[in-house]
């Protein structure tokens, strides 16, 4: 998993509790990166359809859907996320030992259903779930400003 997702995570929890616009520069004040990562992550979830940019002077971005109908299943497609994923592959496609020819499909195989797993784990959670597990704890934090 990137920080892509937690970035888009926090970031859409924060439009939501605001629910007006907000610039780059104070969603990445909050998230603790830098704007020009905000603007880049923002962009897909725009293209995604999860948030509306506003530009001039007071412009930004702000939170545009139902956040108990988002989902973060939601959130990981707009990024196009990989949850599980190896960097190296053992074995090669055209040795003669079954091993080492097989081993990448089998293992390729196994990594696409954790993925799915992963999906569907985050398919049952949504942005107001976040929201409320947030400002639903015995020591109430004060809402972000």
């Amino acid at each position: 998993m990137t920080s892509e997702f937690t970035i888009s995570v926090h970031a859409l929890v924060l439009l939501n509790r605001k629910q007006t616009t907000v610039s780059s520069e104070v969603i990445a004040e909050n998230v603790c990166t830098n704007p020009a990562r905000i603007r880049k992550v923002m962009a897909r979830l725009k293209k995604a359809g999860l948030v509306e940019t506003k530009e001039g002077l007071d412009g930004g971005y702000h939170f545009i859907q139902n956040p108990a109908s988002v989902t973060l299943k939601m959130v990981a497609e707009a990024l196009d996320e990989s949850f599980v994923s190896a960097s190296w592959r053992s074995g090669a496609p055209n040795m003669k030992c079954l091993i080492a020819s097989g081993m990448n499909d089998v293992l390729s195989q196994i990594y696409e259903n954790l993925n799915e797993c992963c999906r569907n784990y985050l398919d049952g959670i949504t942005i107001a779930d976040i929201d409320g597990q947030i400002f639903s704890t015995q020591c109430v934090k004060t809402a972000p400003q």
